[in-house]
């Protein structure tokens, strides 16, 4: 199955006899001293017909701190969120954001990663969809979608550090942060050694949808990833990491998500930082 659904085949979905549930996960990174971003209130000002808001930083993550800015969050209250916006595992689930990709990217792998069996995400996000919005708030039946997490596909610091020695660990962040040039966020600039620098806005043209699976596969050769290799992402906080994540599949290629990424790693100054183009 496609990782990802464009808008014609979401309406064509909607029409059939068992529609998806539709998760709105409008969420941007703000930079130091804005204003957090208002999903919220987007999402009020219209959104998909059927549509339930998702709150990326308290429902698809935990609260800030030593692992992140965007931890895992508690999954009891992850599937408490889930089962209220009516998803079930015999119930498809389309994400969707505001066009980045990066919001709906991270429900599509929790919910991935906790055993829901049939997530994609809207390719494009908001602004691909050429339908009706509207403002009606729905109230789905509750689901019965209860979270199980995989014994893979998650990696720790100490796993993405293994990874990079072993495997390959891609650095999803913009190249500038990578290289250590400039770190607008989090307290040091550069990456994990042996990470290699693959910004996951190269992953998409400039309609913000993916290319085809075949340039992106293409692409993460040229990147080091191999047939049978061990491939793990991080970026700055698990999020645009997770977009990543979520290219990769659509090339038809497995990768592990270091949640805790760069917010993690660089919160603790015993941990090696390396800068400059190469990954060493």
């Amino acid at each position: 199955m496609n990782a990802i659904i464009s808008a014609p085949e979401l309406a064509e979905a909607l029409a059939g006899p068992n529609p998806p549930v539709l998760l709105d996960v409008r969420w941007q990174l703000s930079a130091a001293g804005e204003p957090p971003f208002d999903g919220r209130a987007e999402y009020a000002a219209g959104h998909l017909p059927g549509a339930v808001f998702v709150d990326l930083d308290r429902e698809l993550a935990g609260a800030p701190g030593g692992a992140g800015r965007h931890p895992l969050p508690d999954l009891a209250g992850f599937g408490a969120a889930m089962r209220r916006a009516g998803v079930s595992p015999g119930r498809p689930v389309v994400a969707y954001d505001g066009g980045q990709g990066w919001a709906a990217a991270r429900a599509w792998w929790l919910l991935r990663w906790t055993g829901h069996p049939d997530v994609r995400v809207l390719d494009g996000g908001l602004p691909a969809w050429e339908g009706a919005l509207t403002t009606d708030v729905p109230a789905p039946a509750e689901g019965d979608f209860e979270p199980r997490p995989a014994a893979s596909g998650l990696l720790d610091a100490d796993a993405a550090a293994a990874l990079a020695r072993s495997g390959v660990l891609l650095d999803a962040r913009a190249g500038e942060r990578y290289r250590g040039e400039v770190e607008p966020i989090d307290p040091v600039g550069g990456h994990i050694p042996g990470a290699v620098s693959a910004p996951t806005t190269q992953n998409v043209g400039p309609d913000g949808r993916f290319l085809p699976a075949g340039e992106l596969r293409s692409r993460f050769e040229d990147l080091g990833v191999s047939d049978g290799a061990d491939v793990g992402v991080y970026c700055g906080s698990g999020v645009s990491g997770a977009h990543e994540v979520l290219a990769l599949a659509v090339a038809g290629i497995p990768a592990a998500l270091y949640v805790g990424s760069w917010s993690e790693w660089s919160s603790d100054p015993d941990r090696p930082v390396a800068t400059g183009p190469d990954p060493q």
